[in-house]
């Protein structure tokens, strides 16, 4: 309670830590470069579907904390999806259950190709279970992993590193995502637009068009006054 009423009370003192400047920068770097990377490859924003194979969940809280303010994932071109045949990047967690795997292949299947297998987290790379009847070990025992992403849990900075890794690994499966660059760049790949398309119809409404009933209604024609 303030004893006294006629002045503010003091505020408590900040006790939150400051975030090291090495890690700020690193972070900031990360995101421009994959941003930078995704406007070069593919001129479209790319969705997530991620996929819990068994995992405690911890690497799921890392990959939520990219969503908030402080990563906002979605200003570089990234959003989750919940529905498989709308992804383009399989963000999978987890030893991979065996009473999982039908699910796990399931999903992959769905998705339209190309597609990227991201296999995140210790559990998924296979180095915190063994194979044995109940779990496969490591995701690469179901589906075709293209990136690995170490930690345990890893960290939103490593997350967003293999994002970029992944990026890269789908632009090399797509080299025909470049078109939309070739497009911009060659006009005529689209096909007559504009002036030059109305100039069609123009032109058959044009004069001449207009000529020949001029012509028929003109008595020296030999049409009707």
């Amino acid at each position: 309670m303030n004893p006294h009423p006629d002045k503010p009370a003091d505020r408590p003192p900040d006790l939150t830590p400051d975030k090291p400047a090495d890690e700020t920068a690193a972070t900031a770097a990360a995101a421009a470069r994959l941003r930078d990377t995704i406007a070069a490859q593919f001129g479209r924003s790319l969705h997530i579907r991620t996929l819990d194979t068994g995992s405690c969940a911890v690497c799921e809280q890392e990959i939520r904390l990219l969503t908030a303010p402080h990563y906002d994932l979605h200003r570089l071109g990234f959003f989750f999806t919940p529905a498989p045949r709308h992804a383009d990047l399989l963000l999978v967690t987890g030893p991979m259950v065996r009473a999982f795997e039908t699910a796990a292949r399931k999903t992959y299947e769905a998705m339209p190709g190309p597609k990227v297998v991201v296999a995140t987290g210790a559990c998924a790379l296979g180095g915190v279970y063994r194979k044995d009847p109940f779990v496969h070990g490591e995701v690469s025992e179901v589906l075709p992993v293209d990136v690995w992403i170490p930690g345990c849990p890893p960290s939103p900075l490593a997350l967003l590193h293999g994002l970029g890794v992944a990026v890269g690994r789908l632009a090399e499966k797509t080299p025909a995502l470049t078109f939309i660059v070739e497009q911009a760049a060659d006009p005529e790949a689209s096909g007559p637009a504009g002036p030059e398309a109305a100039g069609v119809e123009a032109d058959a409404a044009g004069p001449e068009a207009a000529g020949v009933e001029a012509d028929a209604a003109d008595p020296e024609a030999g049409g009707k006054p």
